[in-house]
């Protein structure tokens, strides 16, 4: 298997930005993503859903716009008659129940946390990322500078997931507006 080396390393600086107090954002490029796409067909979308929910340690699959979080990893509900286990795979599902699709080295993962995330992640989503709204377990398809995103609000922050070949441009839109922030690249 080839290495999953992020489309981010080596392209940015890592340390304190922006203001010399408190980093109100802070930038993670997150490492070794392992990402993998299960689709199912309309008639086999519970005994999917069930199957995928399994494979994270979970009884059941998140309804859309939802994430649940196992002891294996999680599962995000992207799209209708799709998930995203994230941090474990399916080792198979036969073609009469679904497919499954690799996206590891199709997407960077940044995590963008602080007290300041959501302000700074507003300035480009045309998302309402307040707790009331989109709270912790959300899943969100959206764009940032015109790329098509998805965006996963863990318990550790909000989670991207950004095109491979887009990574480096939004990650630059994503640092400058959170300099005016105070930022920290770890």
């Amino acid at each position: 298997m080839a290495d999953r080396v992020s489309s981010l390393a080596g392209h940015y600086p890592r340390g304190r930005h922006g203001f010399d107090g408190q980093a109100g954002v802070i930038l993670c490029d997150m490492p070794d993503l392992m990402l993998q796409q299960v689709s199912a067909w309309p008639e086999t979308l519970a005994q999917v859903g069930t199957e995928a929910a399994r494979a994270v340690g979970r009884v059941t699959a998140p309804g859309p716009g939802q994430a649940s979080t196992g002891n294996a990893g999680a599962l995000l509900r992207v799209e209708p008659l799709k998930w995203w286990l994230y941090g474990t795979t399916l080792a198979n599902l036969s073609p009469d129940e679904g497919c499954l699709l690799d996206l590891s080295h199709a997407r960077t993962h940044v995590r963008v946390s602080g007290s300041d995330a959501a302000t700074c992640l507003n300035r480009h989503l045309p998302v309402d990322l307040r707790d009331g709204t989109c709270p912790v377990g959300s899943v969100v398809s959206t764009a940032l500078h015109h790329v098509a995103v998805a965006l996963w609000r863990s318990e550790h922050g909000f989670e991207l997931f950004l095109p491979r070949g887009f990574a480096l441009t939004c990650w630059e839109v994503l640092f400058e507006t959170a300099e005016q922030f105070g930022v920290e690249v770890v």
